[in-house]
């Protein structure tokens, strides 16, 4: 069994919707971290919420890099990134291994404008991961990763628990993330969704991040990868029930671990 669990709820800031139901889950126990978008409609409310619920420490950065508008210039002008009127629209294949020097220089300048901007509303994201999973394409998490050791927080890996990996995903990821676990020094070991919990055996040992899309479910939550009707709350408790929710803090090598109440 891992020793502890990340339970990360994604998409904090989307909307006041998704900021109601991530709040909720805090105070429930079900959650244990969040990853907030800076660039959307609701972000101000999501850290007002922070310093109301007192979460600092355990809401790390969302970095989204093809929703929406960019915070910076840069990037808007990279046609890979974003279309002509300056908003998100990605157009780089997933098995891309390299980009050129201003491609590059753009992320990393959208990168310290999304983290600057919480750190503009008082809040220092405790790890990075991104919005559809983009960091894992290879180049683009070489960015995150380094931009992460560089701000001494932890990264998300790429998932690599589940029963549909393909044996090329599943190396392709392995080497990923091995890359990202050498660039960025401090990772959870293990990487899944809610749905890789339904049947799949559970790892040894180390930390095990559960990427959630938290919604209601009448007084209970569900899932955005679970069936309509599917409870969060009873799967995590049958699956992982007795082991410690953490905030990414916990990650060996932070220096402010955070436990949190199972």
């Amino acid at each position: 069994m891992p020793s502890r669990v990340i339970i990360n709820a994604d998409d904090f800031g989307l909307n006041r919707e998704e900021n109601a139901v991530i709040v909720r889950a805090f105070r429930r126990g079900l959650i244990s971290s969040a990853t907030l978008m800076a660039n959307m409609p609701a972000f101000a409310q999501a850290c007002a919420l922070i310093h109301a619920e007192g979460l600092h420490g355990r809401v790390g950065l969302h970095v989204n890099l093809t929703y929406g508008r960019p915070l910076g210039s840069a990037i808007a002008a990279q046609r890979c990134f974003c279309n002509a009127s300056g908003e998100f629209e990605l157009r780089l294949p997933r098995h891309r291994l390299w980009l050129n020097r201003a491609v590059c220089a753009a992320i990393d300048d959208e990168l310290q404008a999304q983290w600057q901007r919480c750190l503009d509303h008082g809040v220092r994201p405790s790890h990075l991961d991104s919005h559809q999973h983009v960091h894992n394409i290879w180049p683009v998490g070489e960015r995150l990763a380094r931009f992460a050791a560089a701000q001494g927080v932890p990264l998300r890996l790429a998932r690599n628990l589940g029963g549909n990996l393909s044996p090329a995903k599943r190396l392709f990821k392995a080497l990923l993330n091995r890359h990202l676990r050498r660039l960025a020094g401090r990772c959870a070991e293990h990487v899944c969704t809610p749905a890789d919990l339904r049947d799949q055996p559970l790892p040894a040992q180390g930390t095990l991040e559960v990427i959630s899309h938290p919604c209601n479910l009448g007084e209970d939550f569900g899932d955005a990868c679970l069936d309509p009707d599917e409870s969060l709350t009873a799967l995590l408790e049958r699956r992982l029930g007795g082991i410690p929710r953490v905030a990414y803090g916990a990650v060996p090598g932070h220096p402010a671990a955070i436990p949190c109440a199972p």
